[in-house]
């Protein structure tokens, strides 16, 4: 069975390394068994943590985007190997026998942050493995006939968009994703 966990990232910058993750969530967002999917009743089973930085670099622009304090990460922030462990824990222990999937919109930029934090801080790896995902604009793409670079967030039928704000606030844009991505999931055309 899949485990869906949405996930949403906070960056100071475009690449992990050089740059920090400095908020990061995970939503359970639902199960698949093969025959029908199961979207949780709330979106209220969530991990969130602000971690502190890791390099001294950053990009001013990425940290408009969020309005994350860095100065005050770097004093209160949580140990990122701390983070990582019991991001990993909290995963495994809602996933029980089943397959986690990490689920984002699009994928490409949150998986590649979450992967790498993982792999670096985390004593077991990454709970996803090294593909266990699922890209949310893909299925858009697909489902809505749309190339790739229509199919963004903007360009979401009415029927699948989430009734919530996009507020770079990472539970709240990790559960505006687990919406869309229940939305697309059942969505029969």
């Amino acid at each position: 069975m899949d485990i869906y966990f949405s996930a949403d990232i906070e960056t100071d910058g475009p690449i992990p390394g050089p740059y920090s993750i400095l908020s990061f969530a995970l939503v359970y967002a639902g199960s698949y068994n093969g025959v029908s999917f199961h979207k949780p009743k709330s979106y209220d089973l969530y991990f969130y943590k602000e971690l502190k930085p890791i390099s001294e670099q950053y990009q001013e622009e990425a940290l408009k985007v969020n309005g994350l304090n860095r100065q005050a990460l770097m004093e209160r922030g949580a140990n990122p190997i701390d983070a990582m462990n019991e991001a990993y824990e909290w995963v495994q222990n809602l996933s029980k026998n089943g397959k986690p999937i990490l689920v984002a919109y699009p994928l490409s930029f949150d998986w590649a942050w979450l992967y790498w934090y993982f792999i670096r801080f985390s004593k077991n790896g990454s709970p996803f493995g090294y593909s266990q995902c699922f890209d949310i604009k893909t299925a858009v793409a697909v489902k809505t006939g749309l190339p790739i670079v229509h199919a963004g967030r903007s360009r979401l039928p009415t029927s699948l968009r989430s009734e919530r704000i996009h507020t770079h606030h990472a539970v709240d844009d990790a559960i505006e994703q687990a919406e869309v991505f229940a939305k697309v999931f059942e969505w029969r055309l």
